[in-house]
């Protein structure tokens, strides 16, 4: 059998105080002198007294719980996204109940299947598609208090996010005006829809009259260093070697810089390497590295604030609001001037 689980008339009991009175010391009432309150208190914590929380939130609506859906906790960016969220969250007075969908859609579904069973107020999602939303949106629709932390512009959904596509234009614009002409891309993110990063890419490229080289596209398969330096062995080996390259996230710009050292290639004299979300290994790396800025914590208030006003909204919610964070890029030694070819 479990343990007994301790009740309000326990400490009643135990004190000689009503149940009541009990009640109204453990909410920190001012109702109830300073002195009384000190001993319910110090009953409730030798008997091992626990809020029952389940019965407050059949009262008030609410469990003051926020549903957390990310894609991968591996990603440095995405865990301190998470580790931002659940600070600012308990700040609020709500807990945070973490999920991953290791970027499967069955999985996404489930998980925020669950969150709904567990009744949290709300959810922050990270979706494994910025386009397949359909799941979503039927919450949006049936008045569910969701916010995403990407964003399509036509989802219908609230999102709060960094501007993706002109985080890749700043970057490889940043590259272009370095005077390089051969700039490849790695990035995998396009296969789940997730097109931004090589939407800003081709931008940059179409602004500066660059026509764009299908083989220096590489998808990397992956999000780990090992993906970046595969992928970079496969970029490099194309016919028109590229002298630069924009990775779509920090640990994949590792990856490929580890590929030049083992080669002995000089970054960034014989190539230029950029990465995107200014990770902290991405500054202290064996060449510090260029990347585009995430702002972790613009982007954790905004969308705290967010979906802690669509819950006090109840059941009519305003219309959808999208926040793009238009982010920074931050030089580093991985890219300077281009060597005369």
């Amino acid at each position: 059998m479990g343990k007994a689980i301790v009740r309000l008339k326990d400490i009643a009991d135990r004190t000689g105080f009503s149940v009541n009175t009990v009640s109204l010391a453990l909410r920190q009432s001012p109702r109830i002198p300073a002195e009384t309150a000190q001993l319910i208190r110090e009953a409730a914590e030798a008997l091992n007294y626990l809020p029952n929380h389940v019965a407050k939130s059949l009262v008030s609506r609410e469990t003051k719980t926020i549903g957390l859906v990310l894609t991968d906790i591996t990603n440095p960016t995405l865990t301190h996204v998470a580790q931002a969220i659940e600070l600012a969250l308990a700040e609020r007075g709500y807990s945070t109940l973490f999920a991953t969908s290791n970027n499967d859609e069955a999985e996404e579904k489930r998980v925020i299947e669950m969150f709904r069973s567990r009744q949290v107020d709300g959810m922050l999602i990270y979706p494994r598609s910025h386009r397949e939303l359909d799941h979503i949106r039927r919450l949006r629709k049936a008045n569910y208090p969701v916010v995403l932390l990407v964003a399509d512009p036509d989802a219908g959904i609230d999102a709060v996010c960094v501007d993706e596509r002109r985080g890749a234009y700043r970057a490889v614009r940043h590259l272009i005006d370095l005077g390089h002409r051969r700039i490849g891309i790695i990035d995998g993110a396009h296969r789940l829809g997730n097109r931004e990063k090589q939407d800003g890419y081709r931008q940059a490229l179409d602004e500066a009259g660059i026509a764009f080289d299908p083989a220096w596209l590489v998808d990397p398969a992956g999000h780990s260093v090992v993906s970046g330096y595969q992928a970079m062995d496969q970029l490099m080996a194309a016919p028109k070697r590229a002298t630069a390259v924009f990775a779509a996230n920090d640990t994949l710009a590792i990856g490929a810089l580890r590929w030049t050292q083992k080669q002995g290639l000089r970054v960034p004299q014989d190539v230029a390497i950029i990465g995107f979300d200014n990770i902290e290994f991405a500054e202290h790396a064996a060449t510090p590295l260029s990347s585009i800025n995430y702002a972790v914590a613009e982007v954790t208030a905004l969308a705290v604030d967010r979906l802690l006003s669509l819950i006090a909204a109840s059941d009519q919610l305003p219309e959808p609001c999208i926040s793009l964070i238009d982010p920074d890029l931050i030089v580093r030694e991985s890219t300077l001037a281009a060597t005369p070819a």
